[in-house]
């Protein structure tokens, strides 16, 4: 029997072997939890994102919204008055967009003319026996034709309060109102009404001012003019 010592070439490979295994095993569990780590990180980021897409949605929504809601809310408030119905001596009026609801107007006429201001509750209108009077007394002060020849117009002020959706606005604008004269003999001149444009917005202050100065332009150059 030997009393030689053990190869140590034998053992020294069989034990490096074993420790690189270790490393091997703990370098692979190391990057497990550092892929893990990573991984987690990534869904709270991914979360994260996904939660401020979201949220930045809803915020664009509800801006768009607010923004649309303001333009309505604009648009209703701009109020143009129509012709629902026309007789030789009335107009029956109507608003411009079914969420106005017209509650009373008051109507002007020019100073000149004499004739004092018209209110309505309710209905919203012009009648002819509120000026065809005093309207044919100026037409023959200002030497105009007895006879009109197409739509002679007459500028009034139209104040008109109204509500949309429960709350109230007012709106001041002058407008043209379209009439038309004939002769008819023993029973003198008629003045029948034709319709109803806008000329332009106006504010309480300088409304009648507005009103006297195109009543004026209209005696001076006729229907003819349309500035």
């Amino acid at each position: 029997m030997s009393d030689s010592p053990p190869d140590t070439d034998t053992v020294a490979p069989a034990e490096s072997t074993s420790e690189q295994r270790a490393a091997e095993a703990a370098a692979i569990r190391r990057r497990w939890i550092t892929l893990g780590e990573a991984l987690a990180v990534i869904a709270v980021v991914i979360s994260g994102l996904t939660l401020f897409n979201s949220w930045s949605e809803r915020s664009d929504s509800a801006a768009a919204k607010q923004v649309e809601a303001q333009q309505h809310s604009a648009r209703a408030r701009t109020l143009v008055l129509g012709v629902a119905s026309a007789r030789d001596d009335k107009l029956v009026l109507r608003p411009g967009k079914a969420e106005q609801l017209i509650q009373s107007q008051t109507v002007v006429f020019p100073t000149s003319l004499g004739a004092a201001p018209a209110e309505t509750t309710g209905e919203p209108r012009i009648e002819a026996d509120w000026f065809a009077s005093a309207l044919k007394k100026a037409r023959n002060a200002a030497g105009l034709p007895d006879e009109s020849r197409g739509d002679e117009r007459l500028p009034v002020a139209i104040t008109t309060r109204f509500l949309v959706d429960g709350k109230a606005y007012e709106d001041i604008a002058l407008y043209d109102i379209g009439y038309s004269v004939t002769g008819k003999l023993l029973l003198g001149h008629t003045v029948a009404l034709r319709g109803l444009s806008l000329v332009s917005r106006a504010r309480a202050a300088d409304a009648q001012m507005m009103l006297n100065t195109r009543w004026s332009k209209l005696l001076k150059h006729g229907p003819n003019d349309r500035k």
